[in-house]
């Protein structure tokens, strides 16, 4: 098969489409023949050679894919050579097979296109897991998201509106601002212009930014509010004032996805496959995705994701 490949950290030109090695399914495992993937910010970090993957895993970047079940692995049950399926990976997405443990595999949801299927599986999970089994976000409530149009974010909107939440959002300019009110989000802020702790009360935030954004998002939490950090943009050290968190009674959380125990992916998924899924094939959430790349030109999607110009997703198809 062929494969994104690392020979050297760098620039998106590091990114070398190869002949590699077919992956082999373990019990537990299932062979997916891939027919997309999507770009996270985590693949940018992996090529930059910043965030290497688990132990065991793929060495090829992919956080995500969508395709078709090409061979089971001993054990497996409940699945069946050629269903369709999207998956969360903890690496080797960029690839035209990928073997996947079969807890982290997940339908393609009725009425969900099979490329862009793939734009769903990481962002699905990370929002259900962090906004709603870490902050526990409930009807009523408002959250604050920090990049409202990315691909976390466009999620983030529309899952917290189906549950009947408040949204504000963060964003660099007009046209992604109004992307994300199209998408339901309730407040618009231009952080270029704006100052989102003078403008929000949040019960939750979810923030990608880390210690540049830390001060200022416990300034913008309600009382018994909670801060979950999934992302360091903005750099990894900050001061966070004991006094102000205890005044509040507020909680401040700091998670990870890939590097999870197989056991913890599981059971996310079928959270998220409990409580997401049927707002998707009822037409209630979508994936959004801006654009696709074929995969082997997998060095123009990542251009495109560092620069920020998209809205959603960059899908990469084989």
């Amino acid at each position: 098969m062929y494969a994104i490949t690392i020979p050297e950290a760098g620039g998106p030109e590091a990114l070398v489409w190869a002949e590699v090695p077919d992956p082999v399914p373990a019990a537990g495992e299932v062979l997916v023949e891939v027919v997309a993937g999507a770009v996270n910010r985590a693949d940018l970090l992996q090529r930059q050679g910043f965030y290497d993957p688990p132990p065991g895993s793929s060495p090829y970047p992919g956080l995500e894919c969508s395709g078709r079940i090409a061979e089971l692995g001993p054990g497996v049950a409940g699945w069946a050579v050629g269903d369709e399926v999207c998956a969360l990976l903890s690496g080797g997405g960029y690839a035209q097979k990928v073997v996947v443990p079969a807890g982290q595999l997940l339908p393609v949801p009725k009425g969900v296109d099979l490329v862009a299927a793939a734009a769903l599986p990481e962002v699905a999970c990370t929002v259900w897991s962090n906004v709603f089994m870490v902050a526990h976000l409930r009807p009523a409530e408002t959250l604050l998201v920090h990049g409202g149009s990315s691909g976390i974010g466009t999620m983030a909107i529309q899952l917290a509106k189906a549950v009947g939440a408040k949204v504000a959002v963060t964003a660099g300019s007009a046209e992604k601002l109004e992307a994300c009110r199209e998408l339901g989000a309730d407040i618009l802020i231009n952080y270029r212009e704006q100052d989102f702790a003078e403008l929000v009360s949040a019960d939750v935030i979810l923030d990608i930014m880390g210690a540049k954004y830390l001060e200022r998002n416990v300034d913008a939490l309600a009382v018994n509010g909670r801060l979950v950090i999934i992302g360091l943009q903005g750099g990894a050290k900050g001061e966070l004032n004991l006094g102000k968190m205890l005044a509040k009674r507020v909680a401040v959380a700091a998670t990870s996805l890939r590097g999870r125990p197989l056991g913890e992916k599981a059971a996310i998924v079928a959270a998220v496959r409990e409580h997401v899924w049927p707002l998707l094939e009822a037409g209630t959430v979508r994936p959004v995705v801006d654009r696709t790349v074929p995969m082997s030109d997998a060095a123009e999607a990542h251009r495109i994701v560092e620069g920020s110009t998209h809205i959603g997703k960059v899908v990469l198809t084989v």
